[in-house]
């Protein structure tokens, strides 16, 4: 059978999480239209006859400016050099510039076999893509391009197909009933960090960490108490907003969310917490769960 894992790398916003969810058939990721929606690197397994695909969906390149960002860019970049192949994920909808064809060429430099998923193609001109497509393969990018619609389900049996034909020969690496390697309280977590990346506007969710401080499952009802931490005072007034109302409805929503993951009513309880510079403090990094995989903890 094919076995093997796919890293997906593509700059912020390029709809990464998106497409692997798609490919997956289960929501593994959190999405919302903001940079920085993924933060760590997830895994997402696809459990299918004669294959299993395993993709790991790395955070956005993106400029980095706090340690946070930077432990991102090396999660990147890591990922992607310790992989079957790279699935290099373009957005279409913002064009192909010089830069986008020079980091194609650098993560093929990595030695690994490589895809390009040119996607989006559903909100941007038709005649657009040729011309898209022609200069990512005269800039010397040296593999197969495929034009994808996850949004609308266009070209993802195609990138499917081919894929899997790049996997090598080999035996599953994941037992059969496992669909990622996050715990369920990781998977709480980002399910509210994404209803707040949803919900709030401007420079505040990408100040916001979420930690799951209590998880307990009962015969009828899950019990998840959540801390959600900003970087000011301001921040935290904004999240709970007039008599808490803000904050209800981004739980509410997450609560939801929960149910169907966890498959039973949840108890949702969340506290915003102010830490201040958290983004660029080591141990609290290490608390909040973001891994530095340049030191490998």
């Amino acid at each position: 059978m094919k076995a093997g894992t796919v890293a997906v790398i593509g700059r912020a916003n390029a709809g990464k999480s998106t497409l692997v969810n798609v490919l997956v058939g289960e929501k593994v990721a959190i999405v919302s239209p903001k940079p920085q929606t993924t933060r760590d690197r997830i895994l997402g397994i696809l459990n299918e006859v004669g294959a299993q695909i395993v993709f790991a969906d790395t955070p956005g390149i993106y400029k980095a400016g706090t340690a946070l960002s930077g432990r991102m860019l090396r999660t990147a970049e890591n990922t992607a050099k310790d992989v079957d192949l790279i699935l290099y994920v373009h957005d279409g909808h913002k064009g192909v510039s010089g830069e986008d064809i020079a980091l194609m060429r650098r993560y093929q430099g990595f030695g690994v076999p490589m895809l390009v998923a040119y996607t989006k193609t559903d909100i941007m001109p038709a005649e657009q893509i040729p011309q898209d497509v022609k200069a990512i393969c005269e800039g010397g990018v040296d593999c197969d391009v495929y034009l994808v619609s996850a949004r609308k389900g266009r070209g993802v049996e195609k990138l499917h197909a081919a894929i899997v034909a790049a996997l090598p020969e080999g035996e599953p690496l994941f037992p059969e009933n496992v669909l990622s390697d996050k715990s369920e309280r990781f998977m709480l977590g980002e399910i509210v960090r994404e209803k707040i990346l949803l919900k709030y506007e401007k420079e505040i969710p990408h100040g916001i960490a979420v930690l799951i401080t209590k998880f307990e499952r009962g015969e009828r009802m899950c019990e998840v108490h959540a801390d959600i931490v900003c970087e000011k005072p301001n921040h935290k007034a904004i999240l709970i907003g007039r008599q808490g109302a803000a904050l209800k409805e981004a739980l509410s929503f997450a609560r939801r969310d929960m149910e169907k993951f966890l498959g039973c009513k949840v108890f949702l309880t969340g506290y915003v917490r102010v830490k201040e510079g958290w983004r660029d403090s080591a141990n609290l990094l290490k608390e909040f769960g973001y891994s530095d995989a340049e030191k490998g903890n």
